[in-house]
């Protein structure tokens, strides 16, 4: 009946249910990174006896919290 290889329509039917998702990985990744890079400053600056607003180290530490728990929210179940 159907002409469509079975691999390509499985492979077809798992992006129609996952949209986009290597460019959601790949946006959780730079994010992820970027909080640790960003808190990873702010801790060298508070070492070095530099203020930092606490509101900014909070927002930090959300980052550095919320991004992985996202990219893990991303993994592939099937593996």
């Amino acid at each position: 009946m159907s002409k469509i290889d079975p691999e390509l329509k499985k492979k077809l039917l798992k992006e129609s249910q996952a949209p986009f998702r290597g460019l959601r990985r790949f946006l959780w990744i730079a994010f992820t990174g970027s909080a640790f890079l960003g808190l990873f400053i702010m801790l060298s600056k508070i070492s070095s006896g530099n203020e930092v607003q606490q509101n900014n180290l909070l927002v930090q530490l959300g980052a550095c919290a919320l991004f992985p728990f996202l990219l893990f929210l991303e993994r592939n179940k099937e593996n």
